[in-house]
């Protein structure tokens, strides 16, 4: 069996994930294409993510790729994560994960509604009504092109529905169904996500009209097909990797995560002393690469791409990581993790936790100057704050 060893996962990784000085991307589709997709929970990731990888790149450029050329397009697809995929593979992610979870989303908020008081109650048939007020809303956003939540409630009444408490808990409190019903349209592939309310940084957004991208709609493409082609574009940026890192980052079951990749034609591979798989012709060793520091921000697509990080991350993960597993901004020498990093007032404040080096401290030290000034004077703050990043921002 071939032994691929750690050392050897950080070239690829270098390589493949655009980090390298030999290989960056040359636009920000080119960056997401190169990830499979680009993670999107915070705003502020999928622009830093780009330009640590695209070495020409603005702000600006982010934005357009998003909004203007569209080349790149927001979606919830694995773990109910939102990402950025290029325009024209978001069809595969949709139907590979996406569907799943718009069926879930589905049968949560039909029962919800059919079990617990609205204001104004609903009569009859409660997935029928849900289904005539997604039609109309729709047609709004089809309208209009684009439009804030608030607007499209205005225009649909029926979203300003609301589930009332049944408890005297805290949280238990009167909700509105808008962002929820939006949410499922958006997981549907009925709507997408369109313009920031704000600046890049805004959290709020608007939705947009999915005819913009495809006149005719989001194309269908079949699950077994869609779900393969995951798999094997996965494998290529990140493989070789253990059956639990596929099933992790896809979200899918056991189950189906070994049936899809049992139709793909891999090689076992010893991972450390772990059984992992690589695609069979993606065996051969990479070359050697520059050492290069990188400043990747929380909820980068290279750390939060396995579920088992050791061989990157060492002995950081408390420093790093929140209680639920979310990765904070991490600075990376060389394909492994050396520390993070943090703003305070739109200035970057690092730390090494381990002794990289004279040459790995010096060049952090320039990767963090490069960087700054392409923020724009912006300060990001994560929505997930880990000790260190907390630390470095002042709190």
């Amino acid at each position: 069996m071939l032994t691929i060893s750690p050392g050897q996962r950080r070239l690829r990784l270098l390589r493949r994930h655009h980090l390298a000085r030999e290989t960056p991307a040359g636009s920000v589709a080119g960056a997401a294409a190169g990830m499979v997709v680009l993670h999107a929970t915070d705003p502020a990731t999928v622009y830093v993510s780009a330009l640590v990888r695209v070495p020409e790149a603005t702000l600006g450029d982010v934005s357009a790729a998003l909004y203007d050329d569209r080349s790149v397009v927001k979606l919830i697809a694995m773990r109910r994560t939102m990402f950025v995929a290029p325009t024209a593979f978001a069809p595969v992610v949709h139907s590979a994960a996406g569907l799943a979870i718009a069926a879930r989303l589905r049968r949560q908020l039909v029962q919800h509604l059919s079990t617990l008081p609205t204001e104004p109650p609903i009569d009859g048939d409660v997935a029928a009504w849900l289904a005539d007020v997604e039609t109309a809303t729709e047609k709004a956003v089809d309208e209009r092109g684009e439009a804030l939540a608030t607007e499209l409630a205005k225009a649909e009444p029926r979203l300003r529905t609301a589930i009332l408490p049944t408890t005297d808990k805290k949280w238990d409190v009167k909700q509105n169904i808008t962002s929820r019903v939006l949410t499922l349209m958006g997981a549907d592939g009925r709507v997408v996500r369109g313009r920031p309310a704000g600046t890049w940084l805004s959290r709020q957004h608007r939705w947009a009209s999915v005819r913009g991208l495809w006149p005719d709609g989001l194309p269908d493409v079949p699950e077994a097909d869609a779900r393969a082609e995951l798999a094997r574009r996965w494998l290529r940026a990140f493989g070789p990797a253990t059956v639990a890192d596929v099933q992790w980052w896809t979200g899918w079951t056991l189950g189906v995560t070994r049936t899809v990749l049992a139709g793909l034609d891999t090689a076992d591979v010893d991972l450390d002393g772990e059984p992992g798989l690589v695609l069979a012709d993606d065996t051969e060793p990479e070359a050697d690469v520059a050492p290069v520091a990188t400043l990747l921000p929380a909820l980068d697509p290279t750390p939060m791409g396995w579920q088992r990080r050791d061989w990157f991350l060492g002995p950081h993960r408390d420093a790093l990581f929140d209680r639920n597993g979310n990765i904070g901004p991490t600075v990376w020498w060389g394909g492994r993790v050396v520390g993070g990093w943090g703003m305070h007032d739109g200035a970057i404040r690092w730390r090494l936790l381990e002794d990289a080096g004279a040459e790995a401290t010096a060049a952090v030290e320039q990767a963090a100057a490069e960087l700054e000034p392409r923020l724009g004077g912006a300060s990001i703050i994560p929505s997930f704050r880990t000790p260190l990043e907390r630390e470095l921002a002042g709190g």
